[in-house]
Parts: C-alpha cells; structure tokens; sequence
C-alpha cells in the first residue's frame, strides 16, 4: 500500500496565514507530505499563489489579483489578518512553493481558480513552471472548471490531475476517466468507503477535502483513499504514524 498524502490545506492554514511561504513552511514542520495550494495570475502574468479572485479578505486592500501587477500585490501585507506576528508575509510566487518542496519530494497540489475569471493560458504557464523544476511527477493539478484539466492532459499526458467537485456525481470514477483525470478531489461527505473501492478498480483514487475532524480523517484512511486535505497536517501525521499507514 503507498503512503497516504498528507495534503496541508493552503499549508498549515489553522495555524499561519493561508497561501503565505509561513504557511506552506509551517505544513512541512507540521508532518505534511503534500502541499495545497490556489494559484492565480496577475495583470503582468506571474503565478501567485491565493484562493479569492479579490485580495480583501487576506490583504484588507481592495480590487481582483488580476488588476494588479506583482510588484503591486507584493507590497501587500497578507499576514497581518491572521495574526500580528505574521506581519509583513506576502502573496508568493508559485516559483517560490516549488522552490521550497522540491527538494524533500513533497507532493504540491495545484489548483486553478479559473472558474469565476478565466486566466489565459494558466494550464500552460503552471506546466511551464512545473517542468522548469522537473518536478511534474510530485505535481496533481485541481480545479472546479474540468474543462482546464482536459486542457492541462492535452498539454502534458503525463502530467496527473484530480477533479474538484462537491456532491452528487453519479459513478465519478467513470467521469474521471472521460476527463483523463487521475484523481477524485471531492468534499469529504461525498466519500464513501464501497466508493474509494470502485474507483481504485478503474485506477482513479481519492483526494479529500478539507477534512479537519479526526472521526472523518480515520474513517476515510480506513476506506483506503490515496490521500486527505487537511488544515491540520499535524493531526493527521499522528493518526497516520499511530495506524502505520
């Protein structure tokens, strides 16, 4: 049996500010042996990491990333709404997240908020970036818009994708494999143990999300999913050191 992913939710998002270099860092120290994370585009086309097409909630500036340029959005404090000490952290470049989880073989889930905004070519500039670190093979790229995740296949064969979804998808495995899909990126209520099973016959596995209760973390590693997305990358270390999975 392989090792379940231990997917740290915008990093270590229960204990640093979401999508901040602090947070990813933080997830790592915390047991995490995946990293998940949003990306974006700004106006002058760097890839930066933040899950709201608006910078209000994590910056307190207003506007969309899009309208912004890098030097622009850096100069934004991303830190201090979560917590004074956190001051001063910023919005990272995608650069910087393969930079930092290349080296110890961490599995870095990128999702593409091109759903409300449509960002051009961002399957292509991800790839690009993902390739220039030869790190396509630690590299699942999500997104709610399946459309893009056809588009990344038809870019990269090779490279492996999971579907963003809710609840209700009617035999998902058989969906996964239309949109060439590798994985299953669900909400966590719609997994279900005789599920995980099916899908694995058809070679698609299960990525979870955002499972913060222990129960839920249990039962879902004892259906047997590939791997779990969670805001706390340390509980689910302990549970999964203590069931030697």
């Amino acid at each position: 049996m392989s090792q379940l992913i231990n997917f740290a939710h915008r990093g270590a998002s229960a204990v640093c500010p979401e999508n901040t270099m602090a947070a990813f860092a933080k997830g790592l120290e915390l047991g995490a042996t995946g990293i998940e994370t949003d990306v974006q585009m700004t106006k002058d086309g760097k890839l930066v990491l933040i899950h709201d097409e608006s910078v209000a909630r994590t910056t307190g500036a207003e506007g969309l990333v899009k309208d912004y340029t890098y030097e622009e959005l850096s100069s934004l404090d991303a830190g201090s709404w979560f917590g004074a000490a956190f001051q001063g952290e910023r919005i990272p470049l995608l650069e910087e997240l393969l930079e930092l989880t290349k080296n110890p073989g961490t599995i870095v889930n990128i999702e593409l908020k091109n759903g409300a905004i449509q960002y051009p070519e961002l399957e292509k500039r991800v790839i690009e970036a993902v390739r220039h670190y030869g790190m396509s093979e630690q590299i699942v790229i999500s997104s709610f818009n399946h459309y893009s995740l056809v588009e990344c296949k038809l870019i990269d064969p090779e490279i492996r994708t999971g579907l963003l979804y809710g609840e209700g998808l009617y035999k998902p495995w058989e969906y996964a494999k239309l949109a060439k899909a590798d994985a299953l990126h669900a909400y966590h209520r719609a997994v279900l143990p005789e599920w995980v099973t099916e899908a694995k016959l058809h070679g698609v596995v299960y990525h979870p999300w955002t499972v913060n209760d222990e129960e839920q973390m249990k039962a879902l590693i004892d259906a047997g999913v590939a791997g779990i997305i969670t805001d706390y990358p340390d509980v689910l270390s302990g549970l999964l050191q203590t069931k030697g999975v």
